[in-house]
C-alpha cells in the first residue's frame, strides 16, 4: 500500500459537517485533508436549499459567532430571507433563508479552496486505519493510504445508502451517487454499534409547467435579517415562494397506493424523521385532516427547478405524477427529479465523548448524520465542534464543550451523547431549558470570545465585536439613567418605560434620537435584555446552582459501590469512565438523574477535600 501523504487532520466527507470541520481545523493552523467522493458536490444541498428555521436558525447564528462558515455563505447566496415568529418573543424568533442551491455549493467550495493549510482531494474512503485503539489514517478504494493524527468522519447518508422509489431500490448515497459500503463494514469491524435510519426528499418540478395563480405568495421580509454577524451589506429578496394544499382526492390516491410504498410494504427497515414525515405518513397518521400544506420554493435564480416542500415521498413515479394531477395548479406540472426515500447506516451517538470523539478509538471523531441527526444546521454545528476538538486533542489541551445553558450546540450534542437516537434527531427550541438565554440576538455575546481564543475569529472581526459590545454597554447605561415623564406613569427611566407592555424600542427612540445609531440587531438585543431582565436573572441563579453541582469533585479511582442506591449498570458505567466531577458523570450515556442525586447526597455528606474548586474547563473561560 502506498502512503500518499501525512496530515494532522483528515476529514472524510464534504457535506455541511465536513466543510465546517475542515474549515475549523485549517483555521486553527493544522494541516488538513478534506476527502470527498465528488469535488462538484462539496456542500451539496441534497434536500431543500434552505438554511435556518426554528432552533436551526439559532444553530447557524452560533456557528457564525464561533467563526464558522454557514452563516456567511447563506447571506452571500440567499435569495429569500424571513424572520420566523417575528411577532412572538425574542427567544423563539429565528431566521430562515432560501438559498441558490448551485451558488451555495460553489461559494463554499471557493472559500475552502482558498483556505491555507487545507487540501481537498477526490477519492472514495473504504477504511479507517486503527492501531492499538488509536486512529492512524484512511485507506481509499485504489489502495492509497493517507496518514492522519486525527480523523473526522462525516459521511452523511452515504454509509450503506439505499434509495427507494416505490418497490424499486438501488444502492446510492444520494441520487445517482455511489454509496459507501466498505466504510460501513469497517465501522462494524471496529466494534461500533450501527443503527439504520431513513429520510427522504420530494420531487422537483419545472417552474414553467406550474399555474402559479392557484397558490398564495409567501414573500420575504421587507428588512431581511442576516445570518452572519459580520454581514454589513443590505440583503435582497430575489424570489417569492408559494403556499398550496393537498386535497381529499390527493389523499385517496395515496391510500389506494400504500401497497406500493416501501414505507408501508415493509421494505424500508430504517426509522424515518418524526418531524419531517413523508406525505404518505401524513395521510395515514392524520386521517382527520382533509388537506396538508406544501410550499413551492425555487432552487435558484438560474434554474427552473422548484422544490415541493411538504411532499416528500417514496411512492412510485407514476403515483407521484397522479398525485400532482389531483392538485389544481400542479395538474400540468412536469417532474424533473422524482421524490425518493433513502435508508442509511448511522452510529449510535452514545458511543461518543462530549467532544464527539469515539469512546473506544482515540482521535476518531464523528459529526453530522452519522450521529443520527437530520438537517444541514445540526450537521454543520457538529462538524465545527469536531474540527475544534480534534485540534485541541492534538495540542494536548482540554476539549471545548459547550454546556446546555451556553448554546443550542450544547443542547444538541448533550442530547445525542446522553440520550442517543431512535429516529433522525431534529433540534427544537423546546429542547433548551434556558432558551431565554440562547437567543439569536446574543449568540455573539455568548460565543465570539471563544471563537477568537480558538483562532477562528479574525482580528478585524473581533475588533468589530468589541466595538459593538461597547456600543451596547453605553446604550444600556443611557437607558438606565435617562428619565422621561409619561402621562399616568410619572417619571420613568427609559429602561423602565421599555419594560412596559406594548412599548417597543422604536417608542423609546422617540425620546432619545441618539439611539438611532443602533442597528436593528442591536435594538432587538437591548429590548430582549430589558423586557426579560427578571426572567434572565432567575435563570442565571438556576444555572449557577446547577454549575455548583457540576463542579462537585469525585476522588480519583473512587469505588462507586460505596454509594447507596446506585444500580449495577450505573456502577459499571461510572467505573468504566471514571469521571472527575458530577458534571462529567451527568454526561455519561445511560447515567440517570436519580444516579446523580445519589452521588450528590453521598458527597455532600462526605464533603471530601477534593471538592475544592481548583480549575476551570475551557468552556467557562473568558
Amino acid at each position: 500500500m502506498a502512503v500518499i501523504g501525512e496530515y494532522d487532520v483528515i476529514v472524510v466527507g464534504a457535506g455541511h459537517a465536513g466543510c465546517e470541520a475542515a474549515w475549523a481545523s485549517s483555521r486553527m493552523g493544522y494541516e488538513t485533508l478534506l476527502v470527498t467522493i465528488h469535488l462538484e458536490t462539496i456542500a451539496q444541498m441534497s434536500c431543500n436549499p434552505a438554511v435556518g428555521g426554528l432552533a436551526k436558525g439559532h444553530l447557524v447564528r452560533e456557528i457564525d459567532a464561533l467563526g464558522g462558515l454557514m452563516g456567511r455563505i447563506t447571506d452571500e447566496t440567499g435569495i429569500q430571507f424571513r424572520l420566523l415568529n417575528s411577532t412572538r418573543g425574542a427567544a423563539v424568533q429565528a431566521p430562515r433563508a432560501q438559498c441558490d442551491k448551485a451558488k451555495y455549493r460553489l461559494m463554499m467550495k471557493h472559500w475552502l479552496e482558498n483556505t491555507p493549510h487545507l487540501t481537498i482531494f477526490q477519492a472514495i474512503v473504504t477504511e479507517i486505519m486503527v492501531r492499538d485503539g488509536k486512529v492512524k489514517g484512511i485507506r481509499t478504494l485504489d489502495g492509497s493510504e493517507f496518514i492522519g493524527r486525527a480523523v473526522i468522519l462525516t459521511p452523511g447518508t452515504f454509509l450503506n445508502g439505499l434509495i427507494h422509489i416505490g418497490l424499486q431500490s438501488y444502492p446510492a448515497g444520494r441520487a445517482n451517487e455511489p454509496p459507501s459500503l466498505e466504510l460501513s463494514q469497517c465501522l462494524r469491524r471496529l466494534g461500533l454499534k450501527i443503527i439504520r435510519l431513513k429520510t427522504g426528499t420530494p420531487m422537483r418540478l419545472d417552474r414553467h409547467t406550474i399555474d402559479w395563480s392557484y397558490f398564495t405568495p409567501q414573500p420575504g421580509d421587507e428588512e431581511p435579517v442576516p445570518f452572519s454577524f459580520w454581514t454589513k451589506k443590505k440583503l435582497e429578496n430575489k424570489i417569492v415562494c408559494y403556499l398550496g394544499y393537498t386535497n381529499e382526492k390527493t389523499h385517496e390516491i395515496i391510500r389506494r397506493n400504500l401497497d406500493k410504498s416501501p414505507l408501508y410494504s415493509g421494505k424500508i427497515k430504517g426509522i424515518g424523521p418524526r418531524y419531517c414525515p413523508s406525505i404518505e405518513d401524513k395521510v395515514v397518521k392524520f386521517p382527520h385532516h382533509n388537506r396538508h400544506q406544501f410550499f413551492l420554493e425555487p432552487e435558484g435564480i438560474d434554474t427552473a427547478e422548484i422544490y415541493v416542500n411538504g411532499l416528500s415521498s417514496s411512492l412510485p413515479l407514476e403515483v407521484q405524477m397522479e398525485i400532482l394531477k389531483s392538485i389544481p395548479g400542479l395538474d400540468q406540472a412536469k417532474i424533473l427529479r422524482p421524490a425518493y426515500g433513502i435508508e442509511y447506516d448511522a452510529v449510535l451517538p452514545t458511543q461518543l465523548k462530549p467532544n464527539l470523539e469515539v469512546l473506544e478509538i482515540e482521535n476518531l471523531f464523528l459529526a453530522g448524520q452519522i450521529n443520527g441527526t437530520s438537517g444541514y444546521e445540526e450537521a454543520a454545528a457538529q462538524g465545527l465542534m469536531a474540527g475544534i476538538n480534534a485540534c485541541l486533542k492534538l495540542r494536548g489541551e482540554p476539549p471545548f464543550i459547550l454546556r446546555r445553558d451556553q448554546a443550542y450546540i450544547g443542547v444538541l450534542i448533550d442530547d445525542l451523547i446522553s440520550r442517543g437516537v431512535e429516529e433522525p434527531y431534529r433540534l427544537f427550541t423546546s429542547r433548551a431549558e434556558y432558551r431565554l438565554n440562547l437567543r439569536i440576538d446574543n449568540a455573539d455575546q455568548r460565543l465570539t470570545p471563544y471563537g477568537y481564543k480558538l483562532g477562528l475569529i479574525s482580528e478585524d472581526d473581533y475588533r468589530l465585536f468589541l466595538e459593538k459590545k461597547e456600543r451596547l454597554q453605553r446604550a444600556m447605561v443611557f437607558l438606565e439613567s435617562q428619565k422621561i415623564s409619561i402621562p399616568e406613569s410619572g417619571i420613568l427611566t427609559l429602561k423602565n418605560y421599555l419594560k412596559m407592555p406594548k412599548v417597543f424600542f422604536n417608542d423609546v427612540i422617540k425620546y432619545a434620537a441618539q439611539l438611532k445609531e443602533l442597528s436593528p440587531e442591536e435594538r432587538r438585543f437591548l429590548e430582549a435584555e430589558i423586557k426579560y431582565e427578571g426572567y434572565l436573572k432567575k435563570q442565571q441563579r438556576e444555572i449557577e446552582e446547577l454549575s455548583k453541582v457540576d463542579e462537585v469533585r469525585i476522588p480519583p479511582n473512587f469505588n462507586f459501590q460505596e454509594v447507596p442506591g446506585l444500580t449495577r449498570e450505573a456502577i459499571e458505567k461510572l467505573a468504566k469512565f471514571n469521571p472527575s466531577t458530577l458534571g462529567e458523570a451527568k454526561r455519561i450515556p445511560g447515567i440517570t438523574p436519580a444516579a446523580i442525586i445519589n452521588l450528590l447526597v453521598y458527597f455532600k455528606k462526605k464533603k471530601p477535600e477534593s471538592n475544592k474548586k481548583d480549575h476551570l474547563d475551557v468552556s467557562r473561560e473568558t
